[in-house]
């Protein structure tokens, strides 16, 4: 079987926006592939091949027919009873839908009858015509333009191909100066977007291409084209291979071991801004190491899109390494360049290191008071009054007092940092220069620490506070975020969360598991309330939802099933840190023969429980006992109880739920031979009772009942 020709289509546009290109890349070739398949113009056997350099979006896709298939469709038409009089014959209508489909009267006999929902109707069927490639492209262009995910549309005028040129406009991304669609070598003439008509004609590097424009004879030759004559690496993949292949030789012949510094996001912007890379290895005046490297890495990183070279142990070096969009003979004038470009800025940072460490963290409290935090919230310095007043009631509760002295200075102190120059600069920078101030200001290791962890975690995987007092200020820090923000109904919405709350409560979660901590979730939230006075309402039990719901998709993620994950938060256990102990129990016990069974009992003794009237005591009088069953169910209970609570006192959970497995025999009997709801009211309480004390002994770990499917 010979398979079709291969589909190009290629935009040329202006500059894109470098931080959008890979999804803009992506987006763009998706759309199509999937248009054209819906049209089945391509099959699942087509290759996609996505193409994004910064000024083009292409799409290579293999095997695309020239017109799809043929197929038969069935419609359904009208009920029988609308359709048809009492002898058969059809209704006006009817052949008035017949007529709206291309038909008459003489294709009636035809028609089907089947059932739809309670009554009969009528189904048409005929072949309709498979779309031609034309046809069918046209429409998965302007779908996948339609469908790009663009940071910011621009507004430009047409100056051809439209009603008014000069006058008439149009919106995308960047504007559109070129368009090809080739279906092998076949010129898809009567394509267009955005103004434009297809051909077969781009443009490739603006300075070191070797013809202008470019033409491509078939798509299959489009990326070597642009390779060879055009100076252009069209993949957005390669090129960044390419980047990184001459990253790391540049760095090999720089020698000493220095690398580049390992910088995902980096090194997508800078394929996003070049076509064809060139590395060159450029250096800076020695002297500016003296500021700390975080400052100067993130000068050259977020402003010039530089590559700094860092030592074996991680030190900063004063060479860095540019990914040049031109390859000249003669390098010096690009380096030399570069060189001058990024002295400025390093002696910024300089000059605000220096003029920040002429005061104090501690002479900068007060200024605090002058920085609005919220509206309805305050100052920054009633921020920082707040989280002293937090942290100083969590070192209570963990029993942290000899840390009291350094925990409020740290919590004092965290926010200072932010009115200094060098932050004022770079806000990426809290917390960081805090540290190296305080440690200036030669305040204890742990303090500086602090100030520094306290925005800890940042972000998904980051690292957590280093010590105690920054763990309890980076809690207190966040805790005071999200009291706060739910104190005054400021709560996330949809995709929407300005404060960060979402990752506030993940952080707070990472915190209380992975640091062990014995606090209890909802004394921590109501803990923290006094610190506000009146400032905001009592949103403890929403927040404490809120942080569960976060933890249930955390858990999620790391592989518990939404089962064992719904049983073990059922009860809300206090101890965050317990949690991860309680689902591998309650993943050992379902793992258990008897597991299903004893879920099943659970299950049903709370359905029991729920329809009593009024509550159920765990009490048990010995001598109503008089079915054998329930004898046995009782006798079982006062051996396996006591040890399956012993062993969950000392927290080996896993064993706990284990133990009260010995317990399915006796339930089993139990359900089968004795009747809870007798008529004599003190045997019903007393069989109640037992059933509340096994419901009780089963559920301290987790709520077995959810392990049963519902």
């Amino acid at each position: 079987m010979t398979s079709s020709p291969n589909l190009l289509v290629e935009l040329f546009v202006e500059e894109l926006p470098p931080k959008a290109l890979k999804k803009l890349g992506d987006a763009f070739a998706q759309v199509l592939l999937q248009q054209l398949r819906a049209q089945g113009l391509a099959g699942d056997g087509s290759q996609l091949t996505a193409y994004a350099s910064p000024r083009r979006l292409a799409a290579l896709i293999s095997d695309v027919l020239p017109r799809a298939a043929d197929k038969q469709v069935s419609q359904k038409l009208m009920p029988v009873a609308v359709g048809l009089s009492a002898d058969g014959q059809p209704t006006p209508a009817l052949l008035k839908k017949l007529a709206a489909l291309g038909a008459d009267a003489s294709v009636v006999p035809q028609l089907k009858r089947a059932q739809d929902g309670k009554a009969e109707a009528l189904f048409y069927d005929s072949t309709a015509a498979g779309v031609s490639l034309a046809e069918g492209l046209q429409k998965a262009l302007s779908e996948s333009i339609a469908k790009l995910p663009i940071p910011k549309v621009m507004t430009y005028q047409l100056e051809g191909n439209c009603e008014l040129p000069g006058w008439s406009s149009v919106q995308f991304v960047r504007p559109a100066h070129g368009l090809v669609a080739l279906h092998g070598t076949e010129v898809l003439l009567s394509i267009e977007a955005l103004g434009l008509k297809a051909g077969n004609t781009t443009h490739g590097h603006r300075f070191e291409a070797l013809v202008d424009p470019l033409v491509i004879s078939d798509a299959d030759s489009y990326a070597k084209t642009l390779a060879e004559q055009g100076a252009v690496i069209a993949s957005f993949d390669e090129r960044k291979a390419e980047i990184v292949r001459q990253l790391q030789a540049a760095a090999e012949r720089v020698g000493g071991g220095v690398k580049p510094i390992d910088d995902e996001a980096l090194l997508d912007e800078v394929t996003a801004l070049v076509e064809r890379p060139h590395v060159l290895v450029c250096a800076f005046e020695k002297e500016f190491l003296d500021v700390p490297q975080e400052c100067l890495i993130l000068t050259m990183k977020a402003n010039q899109k530089y590559f700094p070279l860092l030592a074996a142990d991680g030190a900063l070096t004063n060479q860095f390494l540019v990914v040049s969009n031109i390859s000249p003979a003669d390098a010096s004038a690009v380096t030399g360049g570069n060189e001058r470009v990024v002295r400025p800025r390093l002696a910024d940072a300089k000059f605000f290191f220096d003029q920040d460490r002429k005061k104090t963290l501690a002479s900068r409290v007060e200024a605090l008071d002058k920085v609005v935090y919220h509206n309805k919230l305050g100052t920054q310095g009633e921020r920082v009054q707040r989280v002293r007043a937090i942290a100083k009631s969590i070192a209570q509760q963990l029993g942290a007092t000899q840390l009291g002295k350094q925990v409020d200075q740290a919590a004092q102190l965290a926010k200072t940092d932010l009115i200094t120059d060098m932050v004022g600069e770079f806000p990426e920078l809290q917390g960081t220069m805090g540290r190296y101030y305080a440690l200036n200001d030669q305040l204890d290791t742990a303090v500086a620490d602090a100030i520094e962890d306290h925005y800890k975690p940042r972000f998904a995987g980051d690292v957590l506070p280093r010590g105690d007092v920054g763990v309890i200020v980076a809690l207190a820090d966040k805790l005071e975020t999200l009291v706060g923000m739910f104190g005054i109904g400021n709560l996330p919405t949809g995709d929407r969360d300005p404060f960060a709350l979402r990752r506030h409560a993940l952080g707070v979660i990472r915190m209380l598991v992975e640091k062990d901590l014995p606090l209890d979730l909802d004394t921590l939230l109501v803990s923290t309330l006094p610190a506000f006075g009146d400032k905001i309402e009592d949103a403890s039990a929403a927040l404490s939802d809120f942080i569960y719901d976060r933890l249930a998709g955390s858990l999620r993620e790391q592989g518990f099933g939404a089962q064992e994950v719904d049983a073990v938060l059922a009860y809300r256990p206090q101890r965050l840190a317990d949690v991860q102990k309680r689902l591998e129990a309650v993943r050992a016990f379902a793992a258990l023969p008897e597991a299903p069974a004893l879920a099943a009992a659970n299950k049903r003794v709370g359905n029991i429980l729920k329809k009593a009237d009024g509550p159920v005591r765990a009490r048990v009088d010995e001598a109503l006992l008089q079915e054998q069953a329930e004898k046995d169910l009782f006798a079982a209970l006062q051996t396996v109880a006591p040890k399956a609570d012993a062993q969950f006192a000392e927290g080996d959970y896993t064993a706990s739920l284990q133990t009260l497995a010995a317990l399915r025999t006796p339930v089993d009997a139990f359900f089968e031979h004795v009747m809870v709801n007798a008529e004599d009211p003190a045997l019903k309480a007393n069989r109640l009772g037992l059933l509340a004390t096994l419901h009780e002994a089963m559920n301290r770990i987790a709520d077995l009942s959810r392990l049963v499917a519902a």
